[in-house]
């Protein structure tokens, strides 16, 4: 059986240092700084992005996108994204 999104979710949490949660809730904006520096994705030291901005560079970084693009990562993560995430999360 697949793992499902909140499982994701939680993995990714772990594998950079996060905790993990029991409801199922998107990323905080410290959760995504976490993983775009986990994946090498420099945010910068003039505070946090936006959320879509960190997770279009998170994307881009692993290789599902060919560019940051924030517009197109308006949403929170689909399922395809977080497990692209977890896995690349895995081989680092």
């Amino acid at each position: 059986m697949s793992p499902t999104v909140d499982d994701l979710r939680n993995e990714i949490r772990e594998a950079v240092g996060r905790y993990e949660r029991v409801e199922s809730t998107a990323f905080t904006k410290e959760a995504l700084a976490a993983i775009c520096e986990e994946v090498g994705y420099d945010i910068g030291s003039n505070g946090l992005p936006s959320k879509p901005e960190m997770r279009a560079g998170i994307l881009w970084r692993i290789g599902e996108r060919d560019e940051v693009d924030p517009e197109a990562s308006a949403n929170a993560f689909r399922k395809a994204e977080l497990e692209a995430v977890a896995a690349a999360l895995r081989d680092e």
